[in-house]
């Protein structure tokens, strides 16, 4: 679902190549917080040249062995964005997914993104709102109840607003261009795209 609805996007906003195997062709890619390069691949398999970073250097040893495994040319590396930026990195498209709820410092790390986001490019931001409805599921749910996730992975007071997440990237000068909710069914564990924002969402912004 993520893969499809980032390739839709990408095509809309930077390129028309729709009818072809690869359609991210000649595009770069950041994928932060990688883990173990599942969404990296997907997109590298579109045609994309993809750099994967990770602060967990197991993370990127795993995502490496799996790429070379699946024959796949995946740039990965331990670093964070603050450096990547710092370094004057820029992309076509940067993708930070489930990455802003558990950063120290959100505005810095959100500047640090937008400045890596080349003009015309895009930057796609998925994350947990601050709501009631997100602590009971993605909390209480998800790691009490349901036990899908650690205790103490989340912190409820750290997830952002879509509000505060589009103030801080209009500040950089990006505009948000699409926004969706993101559902997902408790039992089969299938994810789905939604018109309400309560809990996950995803934004995308572009710069000019």
């Amino acid at each position: 679902l993520r893969s499809t609805y980032i390739r839709d996007q990408i095509l809309q906003h930077l390129t028309d190549q729709r009818a072809v195997p690869r359609p991210l062709e000649g595009l770069r890619v950041l994928d932060i917080g990688c883990g173990g390069g599942i969404l990296s691949e997907a997109i590298a398999r579109l045609g994309a040249s993809v750099h994967g970073v990770d602060m967990v250097e197991r993370n990127i040893r795993i995502a490496r062995g799996h790429a070379a495994d699946q024959g796949l040319d995946i740039d990965y590396e331990c670093c964070t964005a603050e450096k990547l930026a710092e370094r004057g990195e820029v992309y076509d498209a940067v993708l930070n997914m489930e990455v802003v709820e558990h950063v120290a410092d959100l505005s810095l790390f959100m500047r640090s993104c937008d400045r890596m986001v080349r003009p015309g490019g895009v930057l796609f931001v998925a994350t947990l709102n601050r709501t009631w409805a997100s602590y009971v599921g993605a909390i209480v749910g998800a790691e009490y109840l349901l036990r899908w996730l650690p205790k103490g992975t989340h912190h409820w007071r750290k997830f952002p607003t879509p509000v505060e997440l589009e103030a801080l990237m209009a500040a950089d000068g990006l505009k948000v261009v699409d926004r969706t909710g993101v559902g997902v069914n408790p039992f089969s564990h299938r994810f789905r795209l939604t018109g309400w924002m309560g809990i996950n969402y995803i934004l995308v912004a572009s710069k000019p």
